[in-house]
């Protein structure tokens, strides 16, 4: 899509998280952070904070097309990503229509379970996420856990994490970044494969409790440097430097963990900085 004076467009198929740290909340922050213009497709609305989900309520899967819908069919939309679906139904029906709009830059994040270990996504909808989603997402970005999940044996080594992420890309999916967050070691790696190629991206391991919302965090940031024009090994280069700052700065509220710093490095915000 050519732009002249019009800005870039992502848009978020995901959860409202109440507490603002992930979810749409958190893909919204990403997408401006990124001088992206975000729009979004609200699947559930969570009661949630730092500490849990309290409660959660399922959009229905035809008001979740239809946002769909308004927003390619008017404003259009450079790239996708999609955070937590639940169900089935609402994944055949986000599925269908990102093939309907021919949405070719998707970023699938495979939110399954919440920071505080509420599960997300129900564990009848797993199968439909592999046949239905995989397959239209340019590259899927799931944690270790939820890559054991998907490919279904453990990641118990480097060479297993390998075959994860050569299983995942057989499985249609055009690319996956398997992420070392829940991983051990000095450095968090996250590991992409993408046209036959393995990239490691490295950074320091961080001690800090503010972590909510890293997986919708850095999938954002990779589709707004999507919807900006990088390539994909790019994007995922800048958007793990960007989770990186962020979790560094990381916002301390409440008393569970608190949301990374989606405007680290912007000129009119800073944690807990007077202006």
């Amino acid at each position: 899509m050519a732009h002249r004076g019009k800005p870039f467009v992502a848009l978020t198929i995901a959860g409202s998280d109440s507490g603002g740290g992930a979810g749409i909340q958190a893909d919204l922050k990403t997408f401006a952070a990124h001088g992206v213009y975000g729009t979004s497709a609200v699947t559930a609305v969570t009661a949630q904070n730092t500490v849990g989900v309290r409660a959660v309520e399922e959009l229905s899967p035809s008001l979740v097309g239809a946002q769909i819908d308004a927003v390619a069919g008017d404003i259009g939309v450079d790239a996708a990503k999609t955070g937590m679906l639940s169900s089935s139904a609402i994944i055949e029906v986000v599925a269908t229509k990102l093939g309907e709009h021919r949405l070719d830059k998707v970023v699938v994040d495979p939110v399954m379970v919440a920071k505080s270990g509420d599960r997300l996504l129900e564990a009848s909808a797993i199968q439909a996420l592999r046949d239905r989603l995989l397959p239209r997402a340019l590259v899927v970005t799931p944690n270790l856990p939820e890559a054991e999940t998907l490919v279904g044996f453990p990641l118990d080594g480097e060479e297993a994490v390998r075959r994860a992420a050569e299983r995942l890309v057989e499985m249609g999916a055009g690319a996956a970044v398997v992420k070392g967050g829940h991983g051990g070691g000095a450095e968090s790696v996250d590991l992409l494969y993408w046209k036959g190629r393995f990239r490691a991206y490295r950074a320091p391991r961080q001690k800090t409790r503010n972590t909510h919302g890293t997986g919708c965090t850095f999938s954002a940031a990779i589709a707004a440097e999507l919807a900006r024009g990088a390539d994909l090994e790019r994007a995922v280069e800048l958007a793990k430097d960007y989770l990186t700052a962020a979790l560094a700065r990381g916002i301390s509220l409440g008393s569970g963990h608190g949301p990374v710093d989606h405007f680290v490095g912007c000129t009119f915000w800073g944690s807990g900085e007077p202006p």
